[in-house]
């Protein structure tokens, strides 16, 4: 199967397509004060992630002794509201991935606090820990990986609802039906297996899981980043047009800076662990303040 058709419903909107931004000329200035991103008064935010360390142990000797630390992620501290689409943008190994997974709880901070909706995530147990599960989803970059060759698109998309308790299995393949409506592929597609779609196709049925809890919030990790260009550009209409549908959150993860541009509001860029610069997606791409924000900007390749 092709990634050929636009997936989305009509909407009179105008839809985007992924080009780099131009690298303006910039006057040096002096180096601002990196200050936390705070929600606006009298709202409180969906997501704050205070003073998060994740560290991993540097071992050497016979006696496997800790001798350092590799800060992958070091004094991070930001908060999102909801409804919000917050990008974090950096080169590889700058430590984006492991902030996503620690705020999953897929990987133990060292300290540091992460608190969804008023609740302290790494204090979580039993029925909060399975309502977090529920409310955070994420998309990774790898759809090959992340969806099981053995398992049908149906048994996919259905088997966290039926362990929640949200569906019958009498229900399970009108509920299915629908899912892929939304991300604009076929009801039939639901028997066939992972091996029979493409790499965007699949990329939508991880999409479709992770809708399929209706959370509040979904973490977008390199989600589009293996895909085709018009693919890409597909794949950004379509989240887009989901948030709104659904009144979503998204934390987007990437490392090319031209594709935030068309779908955060707001921008942290990340360098060796640390944010190293913050704003608004226009304020960040058009008047970056730090060398490091415009090297990325002006990395970004051009046809």
């Amino acid at each position: 199967m092709n990634d050929e058709t636009p997936v989305t419903p009509e909407t009179s909107e105008q839809k985007i397509s992924v080009k780099p931004p131009v690298a303006p000329t910039f006057v040096p200035k002096a180096t601002p004060v990196v200050e936390a991103v705070t929600a606006p008064k009298g709202e409180e935010p969906l997501l704050e992630v205070n003073d998060l360390n994740t560290w991993f142990p540097i071992k050497k000797g016979i006696f496997a002794r800790t001798v350092g630390h590799v800060k992958a992620v070091n004094g991070v501290s930001f908060a999102m509201k909801p409804g919000e689409t917050l990008g974090v943008v950096g080169e590889s190994g700058c430590g984006k991935s492991t902030l996503s997974r620690t705020i999953l709880r897929l990987e133990k901070a060292h300290s540091g606090s992460v608190s969804f909706m008023g609740k302290d995530v790494f204090s979580m147990k039993g029925e909060d820990l399975l309502q977090y599960r529920r409310d955070m989803q994420v998309v990774f970059q790898d759809p090959h990986a992340t969806l099981n060759p053995r398992h049908s698109i149906l048994d996919i998309l259905t088997e966290a609802m039926l362990v929640h308790g949200l569906i019958t299995k009498d229900q399970a393949q009108d509920v299915a039906g629908e899912l892929l409506r939304d991300v604009g592929l076929q009801p039939d597609a639901m028997f066939r297996y992972p091996h029979a779609f493409s790499g965007g196709q699949r990329q939508r049925i991880c999409i479709a899981r992770a809708l399929a809890l209706r959370p509040k919030m979904i973490i977008c990790d390199e989600a589009v980043s293996a895909l085709d260009l018009s693919v890409r550009a597909q794949v950004l209409n379509l989240l887009m047009e989901l948030k709104k549908k659904y009144s979503l959150s998204y934390l987007f993860i990437t490392h090319d800076i031209g594709v935030v541009e068309h779908i955060a509001d707001n921008i942290i860029v990340m360098f060796k662990g640390e944010i190293v610069e913050r704003g608004t997606a226009e304020n960040v791409l058009l008047h970056p303040q730090e060398a490091y924000t415009k090297r990325l900007i002006a990395a970004v390749p051009r046809v």
